[in-house]
């Protein structure tokens, strides 16, 4: 990939300029979305003629939005229909019967799941990790992948240090970025090979729509993700690709206003005796913090604590007028997931609160009060 024009500006420009044409009069900033599944094509020269021959591989609304998330995360990018279509097709990509690979034990639980249904099923060798360690060694392992900050845990780790100890040990190390963002941190430049991320969340942040990506600075792996999405058909459509980079241009602002109200939320729950295994990687005293501060452009608006049981979470959800109960994180409304009922790893009063973008104020105000409404457990 050649060098990065934007590179000189700040993230809110670089949010709304990402992946944009050159302008022409009278065309509008972001062109609207192409819908198409066939295309003229040259009687003569066929496909070779122009760069669009069918909608499975070829979109120019999908380009456009590749070329912005690039721009992004400093790499070549190729967007997939969901965040599991991308992560399971860099699996299914890379790895082959006898291969290695190194997985988190605390990160997205369905990647578990497909590891254990269909990789091993095929011969893959699976070991499972602590996102934070400690790591076996790398020898005869394909691939490293992991989840920083983890989901749900919003455990931190080292990716530089990680990116060569896989690469001394001749692994290649991927980053699941979906919970930091191409704004928080930017993996491609802390070494890592490939970076995957579910767009469904923060990136686009509305909760209208399913999105994954994948992106690298290697021509060979980019080609071999290529290979499979074209194979498998694991595209997005048209609109929603539109729809994602229409709502890419904002998202400097809404992880500002989130980021805030994660430190103010962070603030009010360190202080409240009911409240317990408070986790926010912004907040100095957290274990992550020392690793997220020196590698992190900025702390996402996830943080994660314990409310005892079940019932009462469900009883502060139920109290709160700002808090949703949904899964998925990363939108512009505030939402409370108890992570238990998904299948997570995770004691049954575990929360991960994933701040929208409410007045600060009125979103603490909020949350204390449903806390008391919510009683002891």
């Amino acid at each position: 990939m050649s060098e990065d024009p934007m590179s000189e500006w700040g993230d809110g420009t670089r949010c709304v300029r990402a992946g944009l044409p050159e302008p022409t009069p009278g065309d509008p900033f972001l062109p609207g979305p192409v819908f198409a599944a066939p295309y003229h094509l040259d009687p003569f020269q066929g496909q070779g003629a122009s760069p669009n021959g069918y909608g499975r591989p070829d979109n120019p609304t999908r380009r456009l939005l590749e070329a912005a998330v690039g721009e992004l995360e400093g790499g070549d990018c190729r967007v997939f229909a969901t965040g599991q279509a991308a992560i399971t097709g860099l699996l299914l990509t890379l790895l082959r019967p006898g291969d290695t690979v190194v997985l988190p034990t605390d990160g997205y639980f369905p990647v578990r799941a497909f590891a254990t249904n269909v990789l091993e099923a095929i011969g893959v060798r699976v070991l499972l990790v602590p996102t934070v360690g400690p790591y076996p060694s790398f020898e005869g392992v394909r691939l490293v992948l992991v989840e920083t900050p983890a989901n749900p845990g919003l455990d931190v780790v080292d990716v530089a240090a990680l990116a060569e100890r896989a690469h001394a040990a001749g692994a290649l190390l991927a980053v699941d970025n979906t919970t930091a963002t191409p704004l928080g941190q930017r993996p491609l430049d802390l070494g890592a090979d490939l970076v995957v991320a579910s767009g469904t969340k923060a990136l686009t942040g509305h909760s209208d729509l399913l999105l994954g990506y994948l992106a690298s600075r290697s021509a060979d792996l980019v080609e071999a993700v290529t290979t499979w999405r074209t194979t498998t058909g694991a595209v997005p459509g048209a609109f929603d690709a539109w729809l994602a980079h229409r709502s890419l241009a904002t998202l400097d602002l809404r992880l500002a206003r989130q980021s805030a109200n994660a430190a103010a939320v962070a603030e009010l729950l360190a202080g409240r005796p009911d409240v317990t295994g408070l986790r926010w990687p912004g907040r100095p005293g957290d274990p992550a913090y020392p690793v997220a501060a020196a590698q992190m452009r900025r702390v996402p608006g996830v943080l994660s604590f314990d409310l005892g049981d079940a019932d009462r979470v469900g009883r502060f959800v139920e109290a709160a007028r700002l808090v949703a109960a949904a899964t998925s994180f990363g939108g512009l409304h505030t939402t409370a997931d108890r992570r238990a009922q998904w299948g997570d790893d995770t004691a049954a009063g575990f929360v991960r609160l994933s701040c929208g973008a409410e007045d600060t104020a009125d979103l603490v105000a909020d949350i204390a009060a449903a806390l008391d409404a919510a009683g002891p457990v």
